[in-house]
């Protein structure tokens, strides 16, 4: 989710991608040429626009997210998607919304989500973090229906701590649906990790890193191409690109094609997008299982080797994907390093609820 907020984005670089596996552990390159001890990518600042009422808002926004009220029967909250227990991504393979109705995608983590540059979910589709919020209030997680978040926005207005909220948040305003979903953006853009090991490694604390993990690191940007779609610092090229960039590994495609989840085609109409979604951030991404936008990977050791072995053969697999052999130690030392973009941050409820 993201919103109209000025920000510099990094340049990254796009590596090649791949994977295999043998027994034999490479031997470790000389230090000039193993890219975890060269100039490490670090996040940038988010820059925001000037708004005396933005710690009002965020506080509005933060009492929203973790609201069951919010939904239409009163047993969904953002939150129920994005619980700490599971990296703040989904428990469940596929979202499930008001009612136990199962959803058709994962909900993803949403560390760093005002980072996506006009691509929201896993297709694009949603410009900003208000599109976002109204999207998913509007839609199957909440449920509540668009032609129905008027009504909903003044049922909680008309209770007496979301009324205190509002007025601080937006004084002299009428309540208004639009208003609640620029509190949740507000709130969702204050969910920033930029501390993870790398991030102290890659800010100069070389102990930051373990060696094992330093190693994986170089597997991550050289012989496994990881950073084709996942470049640092935001471990997503989407984050880095405005619209976002789609890739299609081949997950969900082994079915019938009328049955497939096209993905970015159905935002874009264009075929060469079938069934190619948005690479996620991998911060956070050991605590996040399971992975890829159907929640179909129950592991990280699965993910990572469904990724190496170059995806899944189909008629639109991404041309960036190939096979490249990596050590038992290599692969090791990768998934190592992997642990080191754990978030150390969670999300807590206010102190108190309207």
């Amino acid at each position: 989710m993201v919103a109209g907020v000025m920000r510099k984005l990094i340049p990254v670089v796009f590596l090649l991608a791949a994977c295999g596996k043998s027994s034999d552990q490479a031997p470790a390159p000389a230090a000039a040429d193993r890219p975890s001890q060269g100039k490490l990518e670090k996040m940038p600042k988010l820059i925001l626009e000037n708004d005396p009422q933005r710690d009002a808002k965020v506080a509005f926004g933060h009492a929203l997210f973790f609201d069951k009220r919010m939904s239409s029967d009163g047993t969904r909250a953002c939150y129920s998607c994005h619980q700490n227990e599971d990296g703040n991504g989904g428990h469940d393979p596929l979202a499930v919304g008001p009612g136990d109705k199962t959803l058709t995608r994962h909900s993803p983590v949403i560390w760093n989500a005002a980072y996506w540059n006009a691509d929201l979910y896993w297709d694009g589709r949603a410009k900003d973090l208000e599109s976002n919020a109204k999207g998913a209030w509007g839609g199957g997680n909440m449920g509540v229906g668009n032609d129905n978040l008027e009504a909903k926005a003044s049922e909680l207005y008309a209770i007496p701590g979301y009324k205190a909220l509002f007025d601080a948040a937006f004084p002299n305003t009428q309540p208004m649906a639009g208003n609640f979903e620029t509190a949740l953006a507000y709130y969702e853009r204050t969910l920033i990790c930029d501390d993870t090991a790398y991030d102290r490694f890659a800010g100069g604390d070389k102990g930051a890193l373990d060696e094992a993990q330093q190693r994986g690191l170089d597997v991550f940007l050289g012989k496994a191409g990881c950073a084709t779609c996942h470049a640092p610092p935001f471990f997503s090229t989407a984050m880095a690109t405005p619209g976002g960039v789609y890739h299609n590994v081949g997950i969900g495609t082994a079915k019938a094609e009328a049955d497939v989840d096209v993905g970015r085609m159905k935002v874009s109409q264009k075929p060469e997008d079938w069934a190619a979604f948005k690479p996620p951030s991998l911060r956070n991404v050991s605590k996040s299982a399971p992975y890829f936008h159907d929640g179909s990977v129950k592991t990280l050791d699965d993910a990572v080797a469904l990724m190496l072995a170059g995806g899944i053969p189909n008629k639109n697999k991404s041309k960036l994907l190939n096979k490249v052999a990596l050590s038992d130690a290599e692969r090791s030392d990768l998934i190592s390093f992997l642990g080191a973009l754990d978030c150390p941050g969670k999300l807590d409820p206010p102190a108190s609820m309207p």
